[in-house]
């Protein structure tokens, strides 16, 4: 082993590991583990995922150590590279699982129960607005009831009455100014 080019030193682990040498992985681990760490660390910023990443990238070596190719660059950046691959693998995995997360959480956020004095206030408004509209004028009731709860445009409830558009509309105006009068001082 040359022990002058550290280069050459992990080219030569790396050699020994990919041939089955446990010894020579384990020095090679040694040598490396604190600049993966260390860039695992920095990329992911918690420790425990970084411990994870670390030790999936050493068995990613330890599996494919046959694989490096010493003409594409030295040891360390094939090294390197494979940790950042595994490093923005793991926050895209994380932040894909946030965001699925985040989805199953509002489209499963329990609606809140209507509370109980809703339907009671939607029954006095009802029957305060029953009582406005017995206070009105035969013509003008038919015409309002006629248009907002049979759903006839003023064209129609002129036909549909044989009355003219300005009368129909004139009928409307008053009826529903005498509608809005009485539920606001909720006269019954």
């Amino acid at each position: 082993m040359n022990r002058t080019d550290p280069g050459n030193d992990l080219a030569h682990l790396l050699v020994e590991s990919a041939a089955g040498d446990h010894s020579a992985f384990a020095r090679l681990y040694d040598l490396t583990s604190a600049r993966v760490y260390g860039l695992v660390l920095r990329i992911l910023h918690d420790r425990s995922h970084a411990e994870e990443v670390v030790q999936e990238s050493y068995l990613r070596y330890w599996q494919h150590a046959s694989e490096y190719d010493p003409a594409r660059g030295s040891v360390i950046s094939w090294m390197m590279t494979i940790a950042h691959r595994r490093s923005v693998d793991r926050v895209r995995s994380e932040e894909l699982h946030r965001q699925r997360g985040s989805q199953y959480s509002t489209a499963n956020t329990a609606v809140p129960p209507a509370p109980v004095t809703e339907p009671l206030e939607q029954r006095e408004e009802a029957a305060t607005l029953r009582q406005c509209l017995s206070r009105l004028t035969e013509l003008q009731r038919n015409s309002i009831e006629l248009s907002y709860f049979s759903g006839m445009t003023y064209p129609e409830v002129a036909a549909h009455t044989a009355t003219p558009l300005p009368t129909i509309k004139s009928r409307i105006r008053d009826g529903l100014r005498s509608l809005r009068t009485c539920v606001k001082t909720g006269e019954q």
